[in-house]
Order: C-alpha cells, then structure tokens, then sequence
C-alpha cells in the first residue's frame, strides 16, 4: 500500500504524538510520503526516524498546490492521510483534480481548536470547518467525536473510528522522582505527597482553571495533594494569577514545555484531563503507561477506556465540587489508587495499545480504497422500512439486526431508513436515514436502491391503524414499479380484518412482494386464508434473535446504576398497557408476590417502550408486599437483553420482553393480548400462554413454578438454538434477491464519478 500523509508541521501534544507513531509503524510495512506545510522539529524528527519528508511551506496557495499536485503524481499513492488545518485544506484544493481517496484524522473539535483565539477562530477554523465538507472520508478519533460529525451532518457511513494507541512496553524504570523534581523544578516533594499531573496546552478548552478550583476544595480534606501543570499557552498568566488567588500557588507547580513526557508522568501519582473537549487524548495514555491512576472529564473517548468506579474516575467537564471528590478519594486511599492504576494499565494495554491502533489504521486503509474503488451499479443500496424511530425498544431491535445482517452480506453496500427521527436513526445505526414520510426524498432511494426491505414486527395488520396498512402496502408498490427486488423479512402477517384492506393487502402482496420470511407459523395460515400465493413464503424467526447481550460487566453496571444489586435471583416482567389490563393488575401483582414468597425471586420490571411500559409496571409494583425494582431509564437493546437474559423466568406481555428472553434460554409466561404472542408461543412449542383477560393468579403461578422448576431448561435451550438457525433465512433471502439485482442491473457497468 502506499500512503501520502499530509500534516500542517507545527503539529504538538497529541496529534503530533500520533501522526509521528503512526507514520514510523506503518513505514515499516508500507511505503509511506510524509508532506509537511511547514518547516520546524516535527519535519526534521520525521527525517531522523528515516521517514521520507517533503516540505511545502503555504506561502503561496496555489504553488503549493502545484508542487503537491507533482508529488501526488511522482508517488502513485493510494490513498491520502490528512492531518489537521493546512492538511485539509491541501487535500480539499487537490481533489478535484486526482481521483484518489482523501481521509482526514479528527484529531479534535474543529470548532473549538482555535477556542480563546477569536481571530484564529474566524480564519483558520473557519476555513477548516469548510474544507472538511469536501473530503472523502473522516477518521473520528473515538466514537463520540464521531457522534458530534454525524450531528453535524457528516454522512455516517463515511466515518471510520480509530483510537490513539501507545506502547506500553517502554516504561520509566529506575527513577527517583524526589530528585528529579529537585533537579527540573528546584522544588522539595515530600514522602506523604501525592503528585497531580496534567499534560496541556494552556487553553480555554483544557479548562485547567476547573482543576484549580477543585484542587482548592480538596486540599481542605486531602491536604497532601500537590498539581503539577506541564505546558505552554496563552492562558498561562491568568491561571497562575488564579492560583494565587486561591491561596493553592505554594501546592502547584506551573512547570512549562516537559520533554521527556514520560519522566514527567512517571513521577505522578494522578493523570487528570479537565478538557472541555477532547478526542482520545494521548496524554493519558501517557500516565497510564507510567502507572498513575486516573481522574478525566467526560469527554472524547473518556467513558471507552475508564470504567468509573472501577479503574478510575469519570467526572462531568466543569463539575468542580465531582473532580473534588475524586482527588480526596484516590488522595486518601492508597490502595484504591494503586488497583485502579493497575486495572487501567491491563485495559489500556489490551485495548489501547500501539498494535492494536495501527492493525485498526490498516483496516481502515483498506476499507476505505475499497469502497472509493467499488463500481457503481444503477441498483446497489437497500431501504429499510418499518415502525423506525418512535422510540419502542423492540422496532429498534429489529432495526438494529438488519443492520446488522446486511452489513454481514456487504458493509460497504449503502443503507437508508425509513424512520420518524431520521436524525437520530443516522447517529444511532450509522445508517443513511430519511423520514418516513418524506416521499420525494423515499422515491428518490427506491430509484437507487437494489432491495427494498419492509419490516420486521407485525406491519400488515389493521388493528392499531388502517393508514399505516396502507401506508405500507404503498412503499412496497412504488419499491417495485422503480425496479427494487422487495423482500418482507422476519415479519407476522394480520390480524388484518376489514374485508377492503384484505383485499388490498392480498392484491399488492402478489404483485410487488418476491419474499416473505415469517416469524411465526400462524402468520403462514393467514397469507393462505388470503390467497396470497404469488411471493415465495419461508419460516424464519424475528431478527432480534440473533443479538448479543451487553457484557456481564457492561449488564452489571447499567442494574447497579438502577439500584438492582447484579448477584441476585430475579423474575422479570414486560407489561405494557392494553385493553383488560385493568382487570388483572391485581393477579399480575398477587403472582409477583408468590414468586417471591414461595421461590425467593425478586420481581423486576423491564420496559420495553419507554416510557408508556413504566405505567403498567408502577401500577402492579404499587401493590406489591415484596422487595421490587424498576428500570426507570432507557438502556441500550443489548444492556435490556443482558438484563432479561439474568432473569429465571419472564412474565411479558410485551412480544419482544418474551423473543429477547427466549433467545437467551430463559424461560417464558406469556399473557396474549394479540395473535402474534400466540403465534410466538406456539411457534417455539411453549405452553406457558394464557390470555390477558384471563390472566390470574391460580393460572400464573403454576407457571412460574414450572418455569423455575428446571423441567422447561432443556427444551428452552433447544428452542433458542433453533430460533437462531431459522433466523438465518432472513439475510439468506435478502442475499439471493440481491444477487438477482445484481444479475439484472450488471453491477459495475459504470464507474465512480468524483
């Protein structure tokens, strides 16, 4: 591979730390031209590690732009690395004239690098902010910098996350931090001092001022500590005039440009990041190394590397009376500071290390040239459509698999859905995404689109709505007629009663539909009763089956954060209100009650669609005599599969509180407001069903008994492995009608046009 790294050459702190890793490791590998705007230490270290340098120093714009256009020419790159301002701006300039992919590393905010510099801010930000919108794809520097990009418009499907990486194997060894500190600083450290460190430019964005006012506060109970401030900026003067304000100048040390950087960390105790704004900065990958514990704002990829409580400490930016607290803690308790040092060493060696970022760079190289150079068919993208976007944990379930499963088939075929919040659909899935009912736009994709996929979950029924039916039978019409291969996938058919609508439904079924793959067989005698004959129909099973639970610690964690202690026995319950909840709150309660009594279960409340499902759940736990939980904030789908997947058994209403737990081999007790638990039920051979309206406690409990028993694990596990396997029909399905597009289109008969 061969890859041209464009930097500005006046690069410090991270972003220098990391292009010079960066550019040095994959050298050994790859050829690698490394273009600096500028001359200066960064172009003349560069040189030293052997690393080819061209300097073109921005005078004059479009010169320069000639020279780069000369080398770009010369060396036949690949693709094209930016870095930074000038980098990007350079890249922007050129590539209308090569064809070519040009990726940029969001080192940073680029609407916060210049904070403090107003006229910075308006020229170089500016022109920054401007050059970005016309490069190709964009290296987020952990994920949540990659959430800011996609709300700011930036297509998700052309970011690719990378995080800083370290080598953690070169350590300071032999060191006497006593004398070091002498000799740097001509300052004496006492035994019992616990050395602060923080490594930054002194900017508004560091925010160092937060710190200073936190180490104030905790000197009051900690009076041991001591701040150590490594770095250069405009700021410096008013934060030590803050510091003597304060009455804290004799317990901080404003210690200016350290180099070695490790020498300096070595001799901390604490790593603190107070930043308003950060990516995945390298400075604390640096204390890390050198076994200091830490304490970071909530920025960047912060809450990825530090599991707080755990390992260390993650704190609100600006939250003085938090970051307070903290260093009093780690202060105070040696050997709580020591365990989480060492727990965060072994974490960010594992998942953070110098191999692992460039393994990830490469991927991202490849990935990258991969999709620039994929031909272009008239038909290559797949539409996505269903109940997107309003919130229910199990529609964005379903969402969440198909994703999944046709990322599985192609991960660079392009994705668009359907949703009622396309904007967060985009953050969430990383997905191209439009409103549901936004039919220029809706058309639009269908012209482009190869597969046109309508569902999961129950959409054609008439039940709740007569518009959505029609709604639906629509989109798979226009998909058809604009020449898209339509597919219903994992879905349930009916109940659909009004005799126009089935007419309707059976009319557009036959016509535009080439696949249905059902989730449960009572949807299979539906279509039949409605001759609906024309689609090739094949048993499956719902999407969601195929998703993974949260990790145990991830699943512990989210109870803790509930009140739920993560060790204890629990009995689950998915409710949502309906028609005759009324009637059988009080059995629903009264069983709650005798699970805990007779079986030592305690009851907890799992919604699915936040936040109607917590009505239900208050009005039962308000009738308990027995220890009870509720979750009452909205958790990710796979921390709600871990939660119910630690259950003994579940007691659902909801159809998706019952699939999520019977795909994890928990067993179920299912109380039907509608077909499609029925059909569920049955499909999976359970016998534990009752109607809603006849849901009572001498029905209930014998179920639970059973349940808990032990006499359902074997065919519950069955069951569950089967779910799988019939799942696999989806995207088996979705994969042959591509290739038929693809057959009929001639994928490739046409090139990328730039």
């Amino acid at each position: 591979m061969r890859i041209m790294q464009l930097m500005g050459g006046g690069d410090v702190g991270g972003a220098k730390t990391h292009i010079m890793s960066l550019v040095k490791a994959l050298g050994e590998r790859h050829e690698v031209m490394l273009v600096s705007f500028r001359e200066g230490p960064f172009a003349e270290e560069a040189k030293e590690e052997g690393i080819r340098v061209e300097v073109l120093p921005t005078i004059n714009l479009v010169r320069v732009r000639q020279q780069l256009l000369a080398l770009v020419d010369q060396f036949h790159p690949d693709v094209i690395h930016c870095h930074g301002s000038r980098a990007n701006l350079m890249g922007a300039l050129i590539r209308a004239k090569r064809r070519i992919p040009i990726v940029t590393t969001v080192h940073s905010d680029y609407k916060l690098d210049y904070l403090g510099a107003p006229l910075k801010q308006h020229t170089l930000g500016n022109m920054n902010a401007i050059a970005l919108r016309f490069l190709d794809y964009y290296q987020p520097v952990a994920d949540r910098m990659a959430q800011t990009l996609i709300r700011r418009g930036f297509n998700p499907e052309r970011l690719f996350v990378i995080y800083n990486g370290m080598d953690f194997s070169e350590k300071v060894t032999n060191f006497d931090r006593a004398a070091y500190c002498r000799e740097k600083w001509g300052i004496e450290i006492d035994e019992k001092d616990i050395l602060c460190g923080i490594a930054a430019r002194l900017t508004a964005v560091k925010d160092i001022g937060t710190l200073l006012r936190a180490l104030q506060i905790a000197l009051r109970e900690a009076p041991q500590l001591r701040l150590f401030i490594a770095g250069e900026g405009e700021d410096g003067e008013m934060l030590k005039k803050l510091a003597h304000s304060l009455g804290i100048e004799s317990r901080v040390v404003f210690c200016g440009w350290v180099n070695p950087i490790d020498r300096f960390y070595a001799a901390m105790d604490l790593t603190v990041l107070s930043s308003l704004s950060e990516t995945f900065p390298y400075s604390v990958l640096e204390g890390i190394r050198e076994g200091c514990a830490a304490i970071c704002s909530d920025v960047g990829g912060m809450s990825e590397l530090i599991d707080t409580g755990e390992n260390g400490y993650i704190y609100q930016p600006r939250d003085v009376e938090q970051l307070a607290k903290y260093l009093v803690r780690l202060a105070n308790d040696d050997e709580m500071r020591h365990q989480f040092a060492a727990r965060l060493l072994e974490k960010a060696s594992r998942e953070f290390s110098m191999e692992h970022m460039c393994r990830r760079q490469e991927e991202n190289y490849t990935r990258i040239i991969e999709r620039f150079r994929r031909p272009v068919s008239a038909k290559d993208g797949i539409v996505i459509c269903g109940a997107y976007g309003k919130g229910n944990a199990g529609d964005d379930a379903i969402l969440k698999a198909i994703v999944q499963e046709m990322r599985a088939l192609d991960r660079d075929r392009p994705i668009w859905v359907m949703s009622r919040r396309p904007k967060e659909t985009r953050l969430v899935y990383r997905t191209g995404a439009i409103y549901t009912f936004n039919f220029p736009a809706v058309l639009r994709r269908f012209r482009q689109a190869a597969l046109y996929i309508n569902g999961g979950g129950n959409l054609m029924q008439d039940v709740t709505s007569t518009r959505s039916l029609q709604y639906y039978l629509y989109t798979l019409s226009a998909a058809k007629r604009l020449g898209c291969a339509v597919m219903m996938y994992g879905c349930g058919i009916g109940p659909i009663e009004r005799p126009y609508n089935r007419k309707r439904t059976t009319k557009v079924l036959n016509q535009s539909v080439d696949l249905i793959t059902l989730r449960d067989d009572l949807s299979q005698g539906e279509l039949e009763r409605m001759c609906i004959t024309k689609p090739v129909v094949r048993g499956s099973a719902d999407p969601t089956i195929i998703l993974t639970p949260a990790s145990r610690e991830v699943t512990d964690l989210a109870m803790e954060s509930c009140g739920i202690p993560a060790d204890g026995q629990y009995i689950g319950f998915g409710l949502r209100s309906w028609r005759g909840l009324d009637a059988v709150i009080g059995e629903i309660a009264a069983a709650a009650n005798y699970a805990y009594e007779q079986h030592g279960l305690i009851p907890v409340f799992v919604p699915i669609e936040f936040s109607s499902d917590l009505i239900p759940a208050e009005r039962v736990a308000a009738l308990l005599r027995c220890p009870h939980y509720l979750i009452t904030t909205r958790q990710p789908i796979e921390v709600t599969i871990g939660i119910l997947a630690r259950m003994k058994a579940v007691v659902g209403i909801r159809l998706h509180s019952l699939m999520f737990s019977a795909g994890q081999g928990v067993p179920v007790i299912g109380l039907s407001y509608d077909p499609k638990v029925d059909g569920f039920l049955e499909f999976i051979g359970s016998r534990t069903c009752i109607p809603l309206s006849e849901a009572t406690r001498e029905k209930i409990c014998p179920l639970i008994d059973e349940c808990v028993s032990g006499a359902l694990d074997a065919r519950v596990q069955r069951m569950a492995k089967l779910l799988t396997e019939r799942e696999s029909q989806n995207s088996k399905g979705a994969q042959e009608l591509l290739h038929q597009i693809a057959a009929k289109y001639g994928k490739g008969a046409a090139q990328r046009e730039k």
